[in-house]
């Protein structure tokens, strides 16, 4: 046993160190290369990480100056995909302390950035260093100090200070009132977020009203022509507009204290204007027949008249209604009083007076018949 010990523990040693001899050799096929360009590389070394997402994926190689740029060629694992737009981005998690390169965004869909890409500096970005802050610090500074914009002229003091001054005296005791006011504007921001839906849908209406208003523009600008003249008009006529709207105030003073003074007489004229409106309205198939017809009437009896011989020249076509009446008086009789309300009566009445054997001669040298709804005597001859 323990010669095949001694023989085993060579032959591992040995099959490891192929296997590393192998990874060695054939393991660069895992990894993929990118060069990135960057303006300046604080804090960038060889060995500093590459990330995605705050995930180590690789590392930086080389770091290369070249002119006024820095070469950074770093590798990341092969079985990583990077998108082909994607940009690489120096962060420093911490004011102090090594930073490392970001690639972002991450991997989704789509096109993958090919082995080996080389990002320009359009595609990379580094963090505003802290020599920088202080650079512009003092740069604001001196551009609002007794240099800059506070500088006094003509002993007067400068415009900042003024300004601060000025300020002081407006918020000076109007701090209660200042910190409402912010309070109620947090307030409205949030009335407004918890309301967003609304406010867009109300905001969309308006543009569709204002896209209507767009499609429409001549119309509206007639309109408001019409509206201006209207406008001009009635200013020039403001001084007679004036005048009017007094008199009509001074007429209806007055109408009312006509119609308080004659309240019962004014009723008692109502109820007969509705009395006549209701004997009108009963009326108005024969209004309507005298409305047609009148006209019609009158321009026959102008042509009537005779001016030279001062009379009405009239021709009465009674030839044939007495040739009926001879014929057969009760239809004679009964076409005229056709047009009574109570002709139909009148007409049965006589046609049963009439319908016995000798009657029209019975009634020759009768008295006239008395009929009320006619209005008077009416002569019954043959």
């Amino acid at each position: 046993m323990k010669n095949l010990a001694k023989l085993l523990v060579p032959a591992v040693v040995l099959t490891l160190a192929a296997v590393a001899v192998v990874l060695l050799v054939f393991g660069g096929d895992d990894e993929k290369h990118l060069t990135a360009k960057f303006p300046r590389t604080v804090s960038i070394y060889e060995g500093s990480e590459v990330r995605i997402l705050g995930v180590a994926v690789g590392e930086v190689e080389t770091v290369t100056p070249s002119g006024t740029e820095v070469e950074v060629e770093l590798t990341y694992d092969g079985d990583v995909d990077v998108p082909a737009d994607a940009q690489a981005v120096i962060l420093a998690p911490s004011v102090v302390g090594d930073r490392f390169v970001q690639l972002t965004p991450a991997y989704e869909s789509g096109a993958k950035l090919d082995d080996g890409a080389v990002l320009e500096l359009d595609r990379t970005s580094v963090p505003l260093e802290l020599d920088e802050i202080y650079q512009s610090i003092d740069e604001l500074t001196v551009a609002l100090g007794p240099e800059g914009a506070n500088r006094s002229v003509e002993g007067r003091e400068g415009a900042l200070s003024r300004l601060l001054r000025t300020t002081a005296e407006n918020f000076e005791g109007q701090g209660e009132q200042f910190n409402q006011t912010i309070h109620d504007l947090g307030t409205l921001t949030g009335t407004l977020d918890n309301n967003r839906e609304e406010l867009f849908g109300a905001a969309a209406r308006l543009e569709d009203f204002i896209s209507t208003l767009a499609e429409n523009d001549q119309t509206v600008r007639d309109f408001n022509t019409s509206m201006a003249n209207v406008s001009e008009m009635l200013a020039g006529e403001r001084q007679e507009l004036a005048a009017s709207l007094r008199n009509l105030g001074t007429a209806m003073t007055a109408v009312r204290g006509f119609v308080n003074d004659n309240e019962a007489l004014l009723s008692r004229d109502i109820k007969g204007l509705n009395r006549i409106a209701k004997v009108l309205v009963r009326q108005r198939g024969a209004l309507d027949e005298i409305l047609r017809v009148a006209p019609n009437a009158l321009a026959n009896l102008n042509l009537t008249y005779n001016p030279q011989a001062g009379t009405l020249d009239t021709r009465a076509n009674l030839t044939e209604a007495l040739g009926n009446l001879e014929e057969d008086p009760a239809n004679a009789l009964c076409n005229m009083l056709g047009s009574l309300d109570n002709g139909g009566q009148l007409c049965n009445a006589l046609n049963t007076a009439l319908s016995r054997p000798g009657a029209l001669r019975e009634m020759q040298g009768s008295p006239p018949l008395h009929d009320p709804t006619l209005g008077g005597l009416v002569e019954v001859s043959p």
